[in-house]
C-alpha cells in the first residue's frame, strides 16, 4: 500500500485506501474498521499526496510533515488529535515550526496528526510521494 493510494473523503471521518473505480465514483476501504464504501462522485476526495501545508515560505508536502512527525516519534503514534489546542500547537511548532500561523489552523494540525497516528496504527513507515514516471522526479504535489 502506498500513500498516493490513501484518500481523504470530505464529510467522512478517517482516511481510505482506494479500491477501485465504480459506475457511480470510487470504491474504497476504510484504514480504521477495514469496512468498503462507495465515496460518490460529487464527493470531494483528496489523495494525501496533493495535499500540503502552508509555511512561511514554499508549502510543504503532507507527506513530508508525516515524515518528520515519524522522525520525532520514532515511528510510534504522536500526540492525539482531542488534546487541547494549546498542547497540539506547541507539538505542531516542534514538527513544523515555520508553518503558516495565519492560515494553519488547529483543525488541520488536528486532522494531520489524527491521519498520521490512522496511517502508523496501519503500519505505513514510509511517506513517501510518488516519482514521476517520465524522468524518476518527485511529482508535484
Amino acid at each position: 500500500m502506498e500513500l498516493k493510494e490513501i484518500l481523504a473523503i470530505s464529510g467522512q471521518p478517517g482516511l481510505y485506501r482506494y479500491v477501485a473505480q465504480s459506475t457511480r465514483g470510487v470504491i474504497v476501504e476504510s484504514l480504521l474498521d477495514g469496512k468498503r464504501m462507495n465515496a460518490a462522485a460529487n464527493a470531494k476526495v483528496s489523495a494525501l499526496t496533493e495535499i500540503s501545508m502552508f509555511t512561511e515560505g514554499d508549502d510543504i508536502p503532507l507527506a513530508e510533515v508525516f515524515d518528520r512527525i515519524y522522525a520525532q516519534t520514532g515511528g510510534k503514534e504522536a500526540i492525539s488529535h482531542r488534546e487541547t489546542p494549546e498542547r497540539i500547537k506547541a507539538a505542531f511548532a516542534e514538527v513544523l515550526p515555520e508553518y503558516d500561523r495565519d492560515r494553519v489552523h488547529v483543525s488541520d494540525m488536528k486532522k494531520c496528526f489524527a491521519w498520521y497516528n490512522i496511517l502508523v496504527g496501519a503500519g505505513f513507515t514510509k511517506f513517501e510521494l510518488p516519482k514521476d514516471e517520465k524522468d524518476g522526479t518527485e511529482a508535484e504535489a
